[in-house]
């Protein structure tokens, strides 16, 4: 695989078009030492992805040519957004790099009623912002051309009332609660929805095709501590479904990605 660099929605992917890199693709293509005619790809995070060639290299500057548009079907044929409460620490990084790399398509930062990690105004921004980096460098990784969005940290209140009303992702048709309470088992839940989306990513069928089409999945995951029975009967009431991942008790970094996971192993 050629090295690989996120250059936003932004930039030119236009088949013989000569343009300079954005700074921080061209810092990493000189640490590289890479010289005029070394080849790239350049994804602009919304599934489009091309082969560039260097043909000039500067102090500070780096000039490519863009070349072919390189097929990436790598995304999910479901759309997948993770509502979490956020865990502490360094934790919150990992599960959007490792969620990034298992295809998520949107990540949503919650503030529950037993969450450590509060957040708001500047320094809520300045973290989602540090998250949405993460996923960006997730996806060059994993060679992901559709980079997931991480979004505003929201109350849970807030932001359940939005979900169920269809505003803060209206794709999504299934909506479950990772719980601990007797739930519905995530396999059995998904047993009569893997029919209704069979074929839904054609051979050949572009990601943008995909992304347009995709039937939906949305996962509400509390924090450590997990979700208040208030929070939890609030969703339920709301017609969202009790889901449980199984037997043992998972961290809250660790159940978001354990569905997921489930999640890429049904429909793909």
């Amino acid at each position: 695989m050629l090295p690989r660099f996120h250059v936003g929605d932004d930039f030119p992917l236009l088949p013989g078009s000569s343009c300079e890199l954005p700074d921080g693709p061209a810092r990493h293509v000189q640490v590289l030492r890479m010289q005029p005619g070394g080849l790239i790809q350049l994804f602009d995070g919304r599934g489009r992805e091309h082969r560039a060639r260097v043909t000039e290299m500067g102090r500070k500057q780096v000039t490519v040519e863009i070349e072919e548009q390189v097929p990436n079907h790598r995304e999910l044929p479901v759309r997948v957004t993770l509502a979490m409460g956020m865990p502490a620490n360094d934790r919150m990084d990992a599960l959007v790099e490792k969620a990034s790399e298992l295809g998520v398509h949107a990540i949503q930062p919650l503030i529950c009623e037993r969450s450590v990690l509060r957040l708001d105004g500047e320094r809520a921004a300045k973290k989602v912002a540090h998250w949405q980096a993460v996923a960006v460098s997730a996806c060059e990784q994993s060679g992901r051309a559709a980079v997931p969005e991480v979004r505003a940290v929201q109350t849970l209140p807030s932001w359940l009332r939005d979900a169920t009303e269809g505003i803060a992702d209206g794709t999504s048709q299934h909506k479950g609660v990772l719980s601990l309470r007797d739930a519905v088992s995530l396999r059995s839940w998904l047993h009569d929805k893997v029919d209704a989306t069979a074929g839904t990513r054609a051979n050949g069928q572009t990601n943008e095709a995909v992304e347009g089409d995709a039937p939906g999945f949305m996962f509400l995951s509390g924090p450590e501590g997990g979700l208040s029975p208030a929070e939890e009967q609030a969703a339920l009431d709301a017609g969202w479904t009790a889901i449980t991942l199984g037997a043992r008790v998972l961290r809250a970094d660790t159940a978001p990605l354990a569905a997921l996971s489930v999640i890429g192993a049904t429909f793909e």
